[in-house]
């Protein structure tokens, strides 16, 4: 009954929607652009990151460094959380 049960557990994990759409990471850079109305930064690697319509945008602008923790979804950057590196 046990291997049963995890046999499931790994089919399950693998055929799960979040595993194939979503890839969380994190990257240290210096950002390049903020867009308040457009709700995204820019890194100075050139990749945008959307964030959500709540986040705060105080202490963010060019030449800061920080650390974006974000998950891509469907080949796009969402920030989760962000660091400001002093």
């Amino acid at each position: 009954m046990r291997l049963m049960i995890s046999v499931l557990l790994a089919i399950a994990g693998l055929l799960s929607p979040l595993h194939a759409n979503a890839e969380s990471a994190d990257v240290e850079a210096r950002i390049r652009n903020v867009d308040v109305n457009g709700l995204s930064l820019t890194l100075e690697d050139g990749k945008t990151y959307a964030v959500p319509e709540e986040f705060n945008f105080e202490g963010l602008e060019a030449g800061v460094n920080v650390i974006v923790f974000y998950t891509e979804v469907d080949g796009k950057r969402v920030v989760d959380d962000l660091e400001i590196i002093q």
